[in-house]
């Protein structure tokens, strides 16, 4: 079967196949209702499959859906998975937790963000103590989220954009947009004032699930930076750190890291890694958030301010705003088969590489 087969055109099919494939291959399964729809009146749940002892002392959690239109190729690679019988891979005393669709309503209506318009990678941090700052993207907020998306303030915007970029170079755009901001609710990247419902929800089934675990590998499936189809495994670990010399370990000399200069993605605060490790103090974790590649950098941030205007001020149900639609679903899957085939092939590598990982003494 081609790896196309194992994805999806939309939310509701993700979930279908996901079951499915699941319970075919001897899964147990746990379902984690929200509260809200989808566009067409489907519901919405976060789904867990379970295969192994339930006392395993080492597991390998995968996470689909984090940000959640990017769910089309997590859950693609789940299912493909379980299709092509990782299950019966387990070293023994492993189990394997996938977990599918952390957030269900931004896979649903095709959005990064959860239902409080909150980037759950950027939600788990204490709200109880001072949030991290971000003056960069204070300075750049009119500029970043325009109050039109019409092209005249488009075109002012990005020449705001570019002029902080000549100043203090690119890599300080990428951080001041994309490393996350506490101030601006209507804004990108946002982490929110307090734990969302999927953060609620994944330590739910860290909780159900995972409290006996004495060593732990996470991956954490993500689209949008880098070559297309390339699966880049970061870690938010620094280099000569346990964690970052465990991955390179495992996953070898393609893991890279933001505090390392070496990551195409910023530096970021309040990711679900940092969670689950905050979560889980009895197991030592090595995790990374495997990223793929699909259009321009430029392009994807476009696409998703261009998403966060439409559900700010704008109608989804117009030209306008079903053009916006397609263009954040296309901005984070590559509906092709070359791109799905490449996927799948590196998502089950990095997963069995975990397991071996885990696994070994």
């Amino acid at each position: 079967m081609s790896a196309a087969a194992f994805f999806a055109a939309d939310y509701a099919e993700a979930r279908r196949k996901f079951l499915a494939a699941a319970r075919a291959a001897g899964a147990r399964i746990d379902s984690y209702d929200n509260p809200g729809r989808g566009p067409a009146g489907e519901a919405l749940a976060t789904d867990t499959a379970w295969i192994g002892p339930d006392d395993a002392p080492h597991a390998v959690l995968t996470i689909s859906g984090t940000h959640g239109v990017e769910g089309f190729c997590g859950s693609g690679i789940q299912v493909g998975s379980f299709a092509a019988g990782l299950a019966g891979e387990l070293p023994p005393g492993t189990a394997l937790l996938a977990v599918h669709a952390i957030n269900p309503y931004g896979f649903a209506w095709l959005r990064r963000v959860t239902e409080e318009n909150v980037d759950l990678n950027r939600n788990f941090v204490d709200h109880a103590e001072p949030l991290p700052e971000n003056p960069d993207y204070d300075l750049l907020a009119e500029a970043i989220c325009p109050p039109l998306w019409d092209e005249a303030c488009r075109a002012a915007a990005q020449a705001r954009l570019d002029a902080f970029a000549r100043e203090r170079g690119a890599a300080a755009l990428q951080q001041a947009m994309t490393g996350g901001q506490y101030r601006h609710a209507q804004g990108i990247f946002y982490g929110g004032a307090a734990p969302t419902r999927a953060r609620q929800t994944l330590e739910r089934i860290l909780a159900d699930r995972l409290t006996q675990v004495r060593r732990l590998g996470i991956i954490d499936f993500h689209t949008g930076l880098g070559p297309y189809g390339y699966g880049e495994p970061i870690v938010m670990a620094r280099p000569g750190t346990p964690e970052y010399e465990r991955a390179r370990r495992w996953w070898g000399e393609d893991v890279t890291s933001p505090l390392a200069g070496s990551s195409t993605s910023a530096d970021v605060q309040g990711t679900n890694l940092a969670g689950i490790a905050r979560a889980l103090p009895q197991a030592e974790i090595t995790g990374c958030g495997l990223e793929f590649g699909t259009l321009a950098m430029q392009d994807v941030l476009d696409a998703v301010r261009g998403d966060n205007w439409l559900h700010a001020r704008g109608r989804v149900d117009t030209d306008e705003g079903r053009a916006l639609k397609r263009l954040i679903r296309d901005a984070f899957y590559c509906d092709k088969d070359d791109w799905k085939t490449m996927v799948l092939e590196q998502g089950l590598r990095r997963q069995r590489e975990a397991l071996r990982g885990v696994a070994a003494a």
